[in-house]
Parts: C-alpha cells; structure tokens; sequence
C-alpha cells in the first residue's frame, strides 16, 4: 500500500493538537472558578487524540501512546468517586467541597479545592469513555472491511 505525501496534514495536526492539549488543560484548571472543568477539557483531549490517530494511523499512535482508554475510565469514575465520599469522613453531605489558600514552595500562596479532584475523575472517565467508543467504532469498522475483502 502506497502512502500518499501527507506533510501539510502531519505539520498542521502537531501544531493543532498542541494547542487542543494545551487549552483543554487551561479549562480543566479553570473550571473550578470558571466555566471549563474536566468535562470540556476531557472533550477537548479525546478530539485532539482523535486527530493524532486520523493522522499517523491506530498502530502507530498505539505504539507511541499505550494506553487502555477503558482502564483510564475507571479510575476517572473512581477518583470522582473517591472525591465525593471522602466527604462524608468529615462529617460533610456527599460531594461537599473544601478549599482554602495555602503557601507552595515554588509557586507561593494559592487557592486549591477538592472540586479539583472531582473534575480530575471526570476529565478522565471522559476521556476514557470517548476514546473508547470511537476506537471501537473505528477497529469494528476496520474489521468489517476485511471480512468482506476476503482477506
């Protein structure tokens, strides 16, 4: 099979997944004070993962990026869960929120929430549910044209 010569496609999809994988980090910090959280953020992962495997092909990116995107669900789905009862220790209503300033080594006095970690397991399970149904959809497919090629 010959590959066709892709390198405006290769040069534009690092450049636009850096910068999908940069603002999707920049929401996921951001949504506890404003709009953005591990939802967004988690969205804005998957698409630009998505782009890098259109790219440079399933194998290849598996390769370089060995993840289990329904391993990664879980603990997405854990650690929002996690973060909701640990609540209920502190004598608190589930998924009750504590946050305060605190003064970091490097970066000086800043304000940090357990609304964080929950946004953690939701940037995650999202990540993980939508690389997983997309995967899934994209190998069946595969799988079929293979089946009816006879090969």
């Amino acid at each position: 099979m010959k590959r066709t010569n892709d390198l405006i496609l290769r040069t534009t999809t690092q450049l636009i997944a850096f910068i999908l994988l940069g603002f999707s980090v920049y929401l996921f910090f951001a949504g506890h004070n404003n709009p953005g959280g591990g939802f967004i953020g988690g969205l804005m992962t998957a698409a630009a993962f998505i782009l890098m495997y259109m790219t440079y092909g399933y194998e290849r990116i598996t390769r370089i990026l060995p993840l289990n995107f329904r391993l990664v669900f879980v603990t997405g789905l854990l650690i929002a869960t996690l973060s909701g009862v640990g609540a209920i220790f502190f004598d608190q209503q589930f998924l009750s929120q504590a946050d305060g300033y605190f003064q970091l080594p490097i970066f000086g006095e800043k304000h940090l929430a357990t609304a964080v970690l929950f946004d953690l397991g939701v940037y995650l399970a999202v990540v993980g549910v939508t690389m997983t149904i997309i995967l899934s959809i994209a190998t069946d497919q595969k799988s079929d044209e293979v089946e009816e090629s006879g090969v």
